[in-house]
């Protein structure tokens, strides 16, 4: 049986990456520009089944709280199961506030540099509810220390919950998008921007948020075929969390900074689009808004009329 199930898998692994092959070769330039943007909308969220990793708070769970307006399911799958003494918010209470919000909840406590554990609770996720149509690659560890400081501990951390938890956690979900009418991935990370200005600031974050970065040109043109949309999102400015809040000077920053809706209602706006025809950009959370018809950002602002303080790698 071993050596049965092992033929299989070679067998397998050949077909997909002759196809691959052919599939990379037969799409020329203008099909995949014609294939970015935001483009016309396949419809809303309800009855989608979306994985937020680290869901429990800030942008995550923001994103959540939009989505189940609509009626999704949401599958938050994140390391707080009990209270964090700084950080407000559980699996259990963004659950709650998401059956509040109209959608419906599955909390999974999931460390996301574990693969056995990401690939449970996405199982456990699709027999819950059907299927996955939506992962959101949310959770983000940041440490922006010089690299004389940098300890092995912090970097190798970065790099395991940004880039290898974005890997590892789309490829779990590969088999499940598949099945969708509208699969998205959508990653929290920055456009790639080699200025030497982000190196030389924080080498060891801005290396591990790339990486993230990379993965969605990667998997964007990889998985086009199979008309699964990978896409990034950044914020243009600071966004008030309770991790901004208690940084140096957090109470200056937040002032400074938009509410996550924002990046919640331009998440909303990139997960309703047609998946086959919106893929492979990093988008902006304003500029998706904008170019969704929204006018007034300034209801996103923390204090009406601040001067708003820009983000990292813009």
């Amino acid at each position: 049986m071993k050596i049965k199930n092992e033929i299989s898998r070679i067998k397998s692994k050949i077909i997909y990456g002759v196809r691959s092959y052919l599939e990379a070769r037969h799409f020329s330039s203008d099909e995949v520009k014609q294939a970015n943007g935001l483009g016309e909308i396949s419809g809303n969220l309800k009855g989608k089944t979306i994985f937020i990793t680290g869901g429990s708070r800030g942008i995550g769970l923001q994103i959540a709280l939009r989505a189940a307006e609509d009626g999704a399911n949401i599958v938050i799958a994140a390391k707080t199961a009990d209270p964090h003494p700084k950080l407000p918010g559980t699996i259990y209470s963004a659950a709650k506030e998401i059956e509040a919000a109209g959608g419906k909840a599955l909390p999974l406590q999931v460390d996301v540099r574990d693969v056995e554990q990401v690939k449970r609770a996405m199982e456990k996720a699709a027999q819950h509810f059907g299927g996955i149509d939506i992962l959101v690659n949310n959770a983000s560890a940041i440490d922006l220390e010089k690299t004389p400081h940098l300890t092995p501990k912090k970097f190798d951390l970065m790099h395991q919950v940004n880039t290898r938890a974005t890997f590892m956690s789309s490829q779990a979900c590969y088999p499940y998008l598949q099945k969708s009418s509208n699969p998205h991935i959508l990653v929290l990370s920055p456009p790639i921007n080699l200025a030497p200005h982000w190196l030389g600031e924080h080498l060891g974050y801005t290396l591990s948020k790339y990486g993230m970065s990379l993965c969605v040109i990667g998997l964007s043109q990889e998985w086009r075929a199979d008309g699964i949309a990978v896409n990034a999102l950044w914020p243009r400015t600071t966004i008030a969390t309770a991790a901004i809040q208690h940084m140096p000077m957090g109470d200056l920053l937040c002032a400074r900074s938009r509410q996550p809706l924002i990046m919640a209602d331009a998440a909303y706006q990139i997960l309703i689009r047609n998946s086959k025809t919106c893929s492979g950009n990093f988008f902006i959370d304003d500029e998706v808004l904008k170019n969704s018809g929204v006018e007034d950002l300034e209801k996103y602002n923390v204090k009406p009329g601040a001067k708003l303080q820009p983000d990292l790698f813009l």
